[in-house]
């Protein structure tokens, strides 16, 4: 008797999450707003793509696959990740998500997105501003 439990939730496989990966950052790479910041920051995208895959394998699945650190590499950026920025990565994930994944695998992730937006958001902030913050309220 096989034991071993498939890699899926709501739907989501690792082929979905290669899939939706591909095309979403194929979008993202010729939005308007947002296209050029990732294109300026990311120089070798099928490497990024893989680790990428990797985050949300790890996310979504619990595979363990993603030993990154998110929030680093996007506070590099920072100045340019606005608020409507992070809207059109979320719109753009949900037409995605809509359109290649199930129902409820799609709500899943858009959920998670949603999650992760406003954690890099804050985190973005913090870095920004909470230096500031801190040596005030030390004062």
């Amino acid at each position: 008797m096989d034991n071993e439990i498939p890699m899926t939730s709501e739907g989501i496989t690792e082929a979905g999450l290669e899939a939706l990966v591909e095309r979403f950052y194929a979008r993202v790479r010729r939005d308007p707003l947002i296209g050029p910041v990732f294109n300026d920051a990311i120089h070798d995208w099928p490497e990024h793509l893989t680790k990428l895959q990797a985050f949300w394998s790890s996310v979504m699945l619990t595979s363990g696959r993603y030993k990154g650190r998110p929030l680093p590499a996007h506070v590099k950026h920072g100045d340019r990740i606005t608020p409507a920025a992070f809207e059109r990565w979320l719109t753009i994930w949900r037409e995605t998500t809509d359109e290649l994944m199930p129902p409820a695998a799609a709500a899943a992730l858009q959920e998670k997105a949603g999650r992760i937006a406003e954690s890099l958001s804050l985190g973005i902030a913090f870095a920004r501003d909470g230096a500031g913050v801190l040596a005030g309220a030390a004062r």
